[in-house]
């Protein structure tokens, strides 16, 4: 392992992983780290029953109450005890339901205790259960991505948390058969089949049964169901097998060693989301392996929610803390005025890990200064590269002195192999924490491998230093997102996103690059809508329309098109136009995922209409390079 030596303060951090044993064979690369997997658990299910031997008082879970008009209270405490005690309950439940692979359980629900508590118990008795993603249930209109995801995986049990919430959804998807388990009956209506409440569950009485279920499981017992983003094609499902769990944290362990202090087990306060593989494996995941405290956070890095993290985060310290790029733009604005921000989040916080999308780098530099500030030394901030199918920690960084983009090197037991593809270095995966393939989906599987075994993630990357790998990959995109222009220039999206989300910054949230099939590269801008209205000097009860064509506004931006027009090498990553969305991205349309990064390819295939007219001169406040 390795610490800092020299360089900025930082507050001290080890690196489990800092060397790379590459070969090359056949035009391709292939690397892995100087150092094999440990020993692991068999069943994350063992690490709820060793902690609830161990530390049974230990807190596990917490949650606000929701006050009747809405708001959150005080914090709800769930124990490793109680915990396990629920999960061997509603275990028996699920089996006298008839629950099984072929018919698991699916939740429709936020993360909240029972959620955690329903999944935990079906994993115990070797019932796999898929989170379902909430805007397939409460967002969507038709409900066509949640009716092909209970199709795909048939459940025996559905789990809505609020039946008012969802019953037209359960209404519009769910068979009759099927019973919905609820926290509160009488909160809604369903209009056929059977709804039993949840702490009718958690009264059971285990039996034998549970116990005998719960040691016929091992590594390729299938844990969970999580589905991909579907934004282009219908979500698929991909088999998170306990092997994969677990092997995953072992590797997580070896390289972030902070995991492994047991003096201080880790504190997260984290809003991701469990139907995503970053809030539900990763994050959750390392609270249960670690026997850490999750603080279940109701608060999101929207100008609706951002409010409630920032309380959150002023009351409870976290040890590690993780978002999306959004989110720790947002949290780096508050903490410069923020005082109980900065003293409290940043008073025991060992690591700021970021994922999801390119953070620009004076979201970084901002932090820093934040954190100069307050405790006289940085907090270093790290990334990772993975995937649903890589349960998903594969890349980890080497040291705190990275830049954006860079991502560093494969986790123990992992190798990546680097291969040629549409111009680029494609990174695909092989390793223990890699998916067997997609539920019910045999065609979809056979494609996602090569004929080495390796799992082609579609992301492109290159080496951060080629004199020097030992610092690892660095991302260049996906290749799916690259285009050609009429010209036949090759334009290279991710690159060129991340230079004009730095650019913009902080008013940019993200950037959709156009120009498939023109002559030109131009540029949709998703602003931040806060900072933004901010800037334009306007009333809050300005239309947002009106606030991105006011005068500060459009300056400011035809500055940004100016400076990346001067930085232009070529007409491959010259922004020759560009626009700001006054309408969001829609979750509904897949447009943005869960986890609030954009999708390049959904925001283009819906917004075709602005497209051409930003091409056609046709968009009002289009701004161009000046002469």
């Amino acid at each position: 392992m390795s610490a800092q030596t020299s360089g900025p303060r930082y507050r001290p951090l080890s690196f489990g992983v800092t060397r790379v044993l590459v070969r090359e064979n056949n035009g391709h690369t292939y690397a892995r780290a100087d150092q094999s997997l440990g020993e692991h658990a068999v069943r994350i299910t063992d690490r709820l029953t060793h902690w609830a031997s161990v530390a049974p008082d230990r807190p596990f879970l917490a949650r606000r109450a929701q006050n009747a008009d809405g708001s959150r209270g005080d914090w709800r405490v769930v124990t490793y005890g109680e915990a396990l005690k629920a999960a061997r309950s509603i275990g028996q439940a699920l089996l006298d339901a008839g629950a099984s692979v072929e018919r698991p359980l699916a939740i429709l629900s936020e993360n909240s205790i029972e959620h955690a508590l329903l999944g935990l118990g079906a994993m115990y008795v070797g019932v796999p259960y898929c989170p379902v993603s909430t805007p397939y249930s409460l967002v969507s209109q038709d409900f066509e991505k949640l009716r092909h995801v209970l199709g795909t995986i048939t459940p025996g049990v559905v789990y809505a948390a609020d039946l008012g919430k969802y019953s037209r959804a359960i209404d519009a998807t769910v068979a009759a058969e099927v019973p919905v388990v609820c926290d509160d009956p009488a909160a809604g209506t369903r209009k056929a089949g059977k709804v039993v409440a949840l702490a009718d569950w958690l009264a059971t009485t285990p039996a034998a049964a549970v116990d005998a279920a719960h040691a016929a499981t091992g590594p390729d017992t299938i844990a969970k169901f999580l589905f991909t983003s579907g934004s282009t094609k219908l979500p698929k499902g991909v088999i998170n097998t306990q092997r994969m769990l677990c092997a995953n944290q072992q590797q997580m362990r070896q390289s972030m060693p902070v995991l492994t202090d047991a003096d201080n087990p880790p504190v997260l306060v984290d809003w991701l989301p469990w139907n995503h593989t970053f809030g539900g494996n990763h994050n959750f995941g390392m609270v249960l392996y670690n026997g850490g405290t999750l603080y279940i956070d109701d608060g999101k890095p929207t100008a609706a929610l951002m409010h409630e993290t920032l309380r959150n985060l002023r009351e409870v310290a976290p040890t590690l803390y993780f978002n999306v790029p959004n989110g720790f733009e947002l949290i780096a604005h508050a903490m410069q005025s923020d005082d109980q921000l900065r003293r409290t989040l940043l008073s025991r916080v060992r690591m700021f890990f970021y994922a999801g999308a390119s953070l620009a780098q004076p979201i970084w530099d901002s932090l820093y200064a934040s954190a100069e500030k307050e405790v006289g030394e940085r907090i270093v901030m790290t990334t990772s590269m993975g995937m649903t199918e890589s349960a998903p920690f594969s890349i980890f960084v080497t040291s705190p002195n990275i830049r954006a983009g860079e991502l560093g090197l494969p986790t123990p037991g992992m190798e990546i192999k680097l291969a040629p593809n549409s111009g680029k270095l494609e990174l695909r995966y092989k390793g223990p924490n890699i998916t067997p393939g997609y539920w019910r989906n045999p065609e979809a599987t056979r494609e996602a491998f090569d004929d080495e075994g390796f799992f082609c993630s579609g992301d492109a990357v290159q080496w951060s230093d080629p004199d020097d790998l030992h610092r690892g990959i660095r991302f260049d995109g996906r290749i799916a997102e690259d285009f050609k222009l009429a010209t036949g220039t090759f334009v290279s999206v991710g690159p060129l996103r991340g230079k004009i989300i730095a650019a913009g910054a902080p008013y940019v949230q993200d950037a959709v690059i156009t120009g498939h099939g023109e002559h030109e590269v131009g540029a949709m801008l998703i602003p931040i809508v806060p900072a933004i209205r901010k800037l334009s000097g306007l009333p809050d009860s300005a239309a947002l329309t009106e606030v991105l064509a006011s005068k500060p506004v459009l300056e400011h931006f035809q500055g940004v098109v100016n400076k990346l027009a001067e930085s232009a090498t070529g007409s491959a990553n010259r922004v020759a136009r560009l626009c700001l969305l006054a309408d969001p991205p829609s979750l509904d349309k897949g447009e943005v995922t869960d986890k609030g990064s954009i999708n390049q390819r959904a925001v283009l295939s819906h917004r075709a209409t602005t497209v051409a007219a930003l091409y056609a001169g046709s968009l009002a406040n289009i701004l161009k390079p000046e002469a």
